[in-house]
């Protein structure tokens, strides 16, 4: 029902200012180690590369004092946050770094530059997969690898580097997404419902009734969604300080507001609670936290949360009771409407008192602040929308989308792979 169901900055600045890590944009500013923040996927090639490298070139590289605590958050926060890229499938049921070159040796703010880029590419793995809760047992394997290769290159990356590098032109105008708001769940909840609309619905859609078919497995993905996001949020800090703290706390209290949220709102309109909402509810509220969850108080994310259970339970009713369109896990209506109002949040509830890195919103003082999260969202919303319905349109002429009826009969698993989820 929902990708937030069924089926990675500008983060904080650290505690000892001192050490020049303040937020993604911030620190990229203030810390002199390293004049390349953005680090870009390059695919295949890279974990090919990095094994033929040799061992004097590791032990040649000139040794920078990285701070150990930092180094060793981020590198759990790193192995969090691609414990979601499973947890999120049972939920579902600059050239002169390429290639690594110039980094080893590095330092981004207090961690070394390969454990932030370690941590970057894990949130432009689980992005893409966002995606996929829309078009689920409609697309042929062979289109949707060559799309996410396609989409990351062309859509994550650019925006990616829009608002979290030094050099970002959204940095720049002092638009604020902590951990990926607009980067990541707008733009994936964007380009899944341009997906699910341009594939069409599956066969059967609207008559037969399709229902999670194992409501466990689903619950355990989102309590390994709910564990790994602390590592999506609060490594964004960058580093294990008050930031880290803060973000650390606003992600929870959000996800459990979110969730009492959404499980009330079905309880008076359908008089029936659910797991299945409690949990949708719960990613709504992550979703949403996730662009402020270091720019404001733990107040402010209890507010974020609810908001975010009702108005994503409201997306989804929506879609079922109006438009019809197969969103099959409700990737827009938990991922891309949830990214869209915390990024909005953001602009009510930020408190540059909380986080130097940031900026006063409404609350604080400063209106104007809403008005770049908004120009941030539309800029970021048009090109992604743009450049996925151009991926869409080529891969449909080249290669074709779609499985054939009787293969989607059949089931995906035994057409396009020639095996069984279950033997019996």
């Amino acid at each position: 029902m929902l990708m937030g169901f069924n089926t990675g900055r500008p983060p904080g600045v650290t505690d000892l200012p001192s050490r020049g890590c303040g937020t993604r944009n911030a620190s990229m500013r203030q810390s002199g180690s390293m004049d390349r923040p953005t680090v870009r996927p390059a695919g295949f090639a890279l974990c090919a590369v990095a094994l033929c490298l040799p061992g004097s070139a590791w032990a040649q590289a000139t040794e920078a004092h990285a701070d150990t605590g930092d180094t060793a958050w981020m590198l759990i926060s790193a192995a969090l946050v691609l414990l979601m890229t499973p947890g999120l499938a049972l939920f579902i049921g600059g050239t002169d770094h390429l290639f690594l070159n110039n980094m080893v040796g590095t330092l981004k703010g207090s961690v070394p530059a390969l454990v932030f880029m370690a941590f970057q590419m894990k949130f432009a793995i689980i992005t893409p997969a966002l995606i996929s809760g829309a078009f689920v047992e409609r697309m042929k394997f062979s289109a949707y690898v060559a799309f996410t290769l396609l989409w990351s290159t062309l859509v994550y990356d650019p925006v990616a580097h829009w608002v979290w590098a030094d050099g970002g032109w959204m940095a720049a105008l002092g638009v604020l997404d902590f951990a990926g708001g607009t980067v990541v769940h707008w733009t994936a909840g964007l380009s899944a419902l341009i997906c699910a609309l341009f594939i069409g619905k599956r066969v059967g859609y609207g008559r037969d009734k399709f229902i999670p078919h194992d409501l466990p497995m689903t619950i355990t993905g989102a309590g390994l969604l709910w564990f790994g996001w602390f590592g999506f949020n609060a490594g964004s800090a960058l580093s294990a300080g008050q930031i880290a703290a803060l973000a650390f706390s606003t992600t929870h209290i959000a996800a459990a507001s979110a969730a009492m949220a959404w499980v009330v709102a079905e309880w008076v309109f359908r008089r029936k609670p659910t797991l299945l909402g409690f949990v949708s509810g719960l990613v709504a509220g992550l979703v949403a936290i996730t662009p402020a969850a270091g720019f404001v108080s733990p107040a402010a994310s209890l507010v974020i949360g609810a908001l975010a259970g009702l108005v994503c339970w409201g997306a989804v009713q929506l879609k079922e009771r109006r438009f019809h369109y197969d969103d099959s896990l409700d990737a827009w209506g938990v991922h891309g409407v949830g990214g869209m109002l915390g990024a909005l949040l953001v602009g009510v509830f930020s408190r540059k008192a909380l986080n130097p890195g940031g900026a006063d919103g409404l609350v604080a003082g400063d209106p104007t602040l809403i008005v770049k999260q908004a120009v941030g969202l539309l800029a970021a919303g048009t090109y992604t929308a743009v450049m996925t319905l151009g991926i869409l349109f080529v891969l449909d002429r080249l290669m074709g989308l779609r499985v054939h009826e009787d293969e989607e009969r059949e089931g995906l698993d035994a057409t396009q792979h020639g095996e069984a989820a279950y033997t019996s």
